[in-house]
């Protein structure tokens, strides 16, 4: 079913939800780096994780999961600062390396450097893992997500989504190689350890995205909507995701409940101690 998306990518693996594909790779990366290590105490064999600051929650708590593993050296790098990650790529010593990165940001709707991570990729050899949650079926001429519409899929090696956004169903993939998905399916514990997904969901997503390869105008229709919001706003959105900081609490409640009634389903939280709509 993905592949009709990801091409590029050999194979795929179906997961409970997004959030859980996150932390079973993860997970697995820091099996790889326990595994490759000689020594507990000499891990140059061991792996080097490379996250962008504002990567999602399930990144996060997946590399929190892998360090613990022993043998995983972890770098957060500035917020899209490809200077920065190429510094931190620089002086690391350890040969295994994995580049892990939203490809577009959920809480400011801003993209990732792809056409510069593909050119750090080609410069230092790790493996790019692009999390596309919020650029399925959406960014890119055929709904390949954001590295399709950078022309870099064929340099991402691992892009993990979800099923719950533009598909409109639920559960979450991992599109890879063969030989990942079957070290993720033999070691990744957020997949072995989850029910599975049932067959009506799976049923639904797959026709998801074949009315999605079809009916391309869905997909225009969304960016023509996020043209028509950058002309009557003025606000200089580049993506379907726009945030709004509104100030206080009250505040944004009191505008989520006012656009309730046109009716336009806003909800508010709170992120870095500011309170959004998103």
């Amino acid at each position: 079913m993905m592949m009709m998306i990801w091409p590029f990518c050999a194979d795929c693996l179906l997961c409970p939800t997004g959030f859980s594909a996150n932390m079973a790779f993860m997970t697995v990366a820091g099996y790889v780096g326990s595994l490759s290590a000689v020594n507990e105490t000499d891990c140059q064999d061991g792996i080097a994780i490379f996250s962008d600051a504002l990567n999602h929650a399930s990144i996060i708590d997946g590399i929190r999961l892998a360090e613990r593993q022993g043998c995983v050296q972890v770098f957060i790098y500035k917020h899209c600062d490809m200077n920065h990650l190429n510094e931190l790529l620089l002086t690391c010593t350890m040969k295994k390396k994995v580049v892990v990165t939203d490809s577009l940001f959920s809480m400011d709707g801003d993209y990732a450097p792809m056409v510069q991570l593909s050119k750090l990729r080609k410069k230092h050899g790790f493996l790019l893992v692009v999390d596309d949650a919020h650029g399925t079926l959406v960014c890119g001429k055929n709904g390949g997500g954001v590295p399709e519409q950078f022309g870099c899929a064929d340099d991402v090696d691992i892009c993990i989504g979800t099923l719950s956004k533009a598909v409109g169903c639920h559960g979450g993939f991992i599109a890879c190689s063969k030989r990942w998905k079957q070290l993720i399916q033999s070691r990744g514990r957020a997949f072995i350890f989850s029910t599975s997904t049932p067959v009506p969901i799976i049923a639904a997503a797959h026709a998801a995205v074949v009315v999605a390869k079809k009916e391309t105008w869905r997909r225009k229709a969304i960016w023509n909507r996020v043209q028509e919001f950058r002309t009557l706003t003025g606000i200089p959105i580049t993506s379907h995701i726009i945030s709004l900081i509104v100030g206080g609490e009250e505040q944004a409640l009191k505008a989520s409940r006012c656009l309730s009634f046109f009716p336009f389903l806003v909800p508010f939280f709170f992120f870095f101690k500011l309170t959004r709509l998103r």
